[in-house]
């Protein structure tokens, strides 16, 4: 006989039977499989949560995989150019997914922010070895400004920086080249009508990023080194003179001679707030020794205020129009204008 209401006084909690919920009473854990025995995947490929991934890279298996990423990743970001770990079916036949469980540490990276005062990085491309950064001889014309940002990034990023000029026959790039060839760095041209052959071989053996303003012949040049690319390309747009966007998203594509060609789509502009003045200082060999004799604290940004590098270029070890160039980016990260 069941007890009587006024006989439940005489239980206590001992006597109760709990139920378990509907998850079950196994505590949670933050503990996460380690994925010891995951496959090598590089990311070649990135398009609204799809990943496309190289396994057996640089063998005869060598194949794409369509992967998602794991939960577990929480919010890390995947990029074009990363090494990463896979689960699940990395067969690569059609409708296979694998997923994508650990990010390796990355070797370089090349990032932006949304503008010169902003901290917040967004990294494009990982462990790439080179930036390619490509300007049109004219049609656009090259901007000098956009060059020296884009060898801060490099250079801050770890990428060994490389100016490529196209449109070569509509106007001759020398007197814009010169200044970036005293410095060492390696200079590339290119016209539409001619064999892609000296860039090929310069590009073949590296993972090499090409980066540039919209409309000056980036797509057009992937599809000459690299014949089965088919990537999209445009004219400038008379009324502004800036050209159109093609490429909608960073994609790597295998050379035939071995490394990796990555086409980025065209920039309006390269935020360098991530960037410590320092490094941007760095970016400027010609001026970064000079900057050792200017006193403790020194912006740069005036000669009123103590900086020693107008001394420095009257002595002829750069140009007035590099240390303009140079006080340009240190005075748009303090979100100043010009002077």
């Amino acid at each position: 006989m069941s007890p009587r209401a006024s006989d439940y006084s005489d239980f206590d909690e001992s006597d109760v039977r709990v139920r378990p919920g509907r998850r079950g009473s196994r505590p949670r854990t933050k503990r996460r499989p380690a994925h010891e025995n995951a496959a090598a995947g590089h990311v070649i490929a990135v398009d609204r949560g799809r990943y496309t991934c190289l396994v057996e890279r640089g063998t005869p298996r060598e194949r794409s995989v369509t992967c998602m990423r794991a939960r577990e990743l929480g919010r890390k970001s995947v990029v074009v150019g990363d090494d990463v770990g896979l689960v699940g079916d990395i067969s690569g036949a059609p409708g296979s997914l694998a997923r994508i469980v650990r990010i390796d540490d990355r070797r370089t990276v090349l990032r932006r922010s949304a503008d010169d005062t902003d901290t917040v990085e967004r990294v494009i491309v990982a462990n790439a070895t080179h930036l390619v950064i490509v300007c049109a001889s004219a049609d656009p014309q090259p901007r000098t400004g956009f060059v020296d940002r884009a060898l801060v990034a490099a250079y801050a990023g770890g990428l060994t920086p490389v100016l490529c000029m196209t449109k070569v026959d509509l106007a001759d790039p020398a007197e814009f080249v010169a200044p970036y060839r005293e410095l060492g760095i390696d200079i590339l041209t290119w016209r539409r009508d001619e064999s892609v052959e000296e860039i090929a071989d310069f590009l073949a053996g590296k993972e090499s990023v090409l980066f540039g303003h919209s409309g000056v012949g980036k797509s057009t040049l992937v599809n000459a080194l690299v014949p089965d690319a088919l990537r999209a390309t445009g004219d400038v747009a008379a009324p502004t003179g800036k050209g159109r966007h093609t490429s909608s998203s960073a994609v790597a594509l295998t050379l035939p001679d071995g490394g990796l060609v990555i086409d980025t789509p065209g920039v309006r502009s390269l935020g360098l707030g991530h960037v410590d003045p320092d490094e941007v200082v760095a970016a400027f060999p010609d001026l970064a020794e000079g900057a050792e004799e200017c006193p403790n604290g020194c912006e740069h940004l005036s000669a009123e205020a103590g900086c020693y590098l107008d001394e420095w270029v009257a002595e002829g070890h750069s140009t007035p129009q590099r240390l303009q160039s140079l006080r340009r980016l240190l005075r748009s990260r303090l979100g100043l204008g010009e002077p």
